[in-house]
C-alpha cells in the first residue's frame, strides 16, 4: 500500500488515516550508505543500468525487497545482492551497512 493510499483510509477520518501511515512509515528500517561513498542509483540490478541519481555522502536508504544482479565489490564484500530502494531504482547492497552478508529483505518479485 502506499502512502497516497494510506492518506485515504478512514473517509475523511484524517486522524485515522494519519494514524495507519504513522504506523507503515515506522515499520521501515534505513540503512547506511558506506561512510566516505556518494552512490550511484541505477534503474535495474546490475552496473550495466543507467544510473538515475546519486545519493549523498551520509545517506541512509530503506529496502523495499532485494534481488540478484551483477556481482559487484564494495566496502562491505563482494556480492551480488541488490536492494530495491524505490521504483526503478536500484544499489548494489555491497555499499549499504545491513549487517549481513545475505538478503535482509523480501526477494523483489
Amino acid at each position: 500500500m502506499s502512502v497516497d493510499q494510506l492518506s485515504n483510509i478512514g473517509d475523511g477520518d484524517e486522524k485515522e488515516g494519519a494514524s495507519v501511515a504513522a504506523t507503515a512509515a515506522a515499520g521501515l528500517r534505513y540503512y547506511s550508505v558506506a561512510p566516505g561513498y556518494r552512490l550511484n542509483v541505477r534503474g535495474g540490478p546490475g552496473t550495466g543500468y543507467a544510473i538515475v541519481r546519486v545519493l549523498p555522502e551520509g545517506a541512509k536508504v530503506a529496502i523495499n525487497c532485494q534481488m540478484p544482479g551483477t556481482r559487484v565489490s564494495g566496502p562491505y564484500g563482494t556480492s551480488n545482492i541488490w536492494d530495491s530502494i524505490g521504483s526503478g531504482q536500484y544499489v548494489s547492497d555491497t555499499y549499504v551497512r545491513t549487517g549481513s552478508d545475505g538478503y535482509v529483505a523480501p526477494r523483489c518479485s
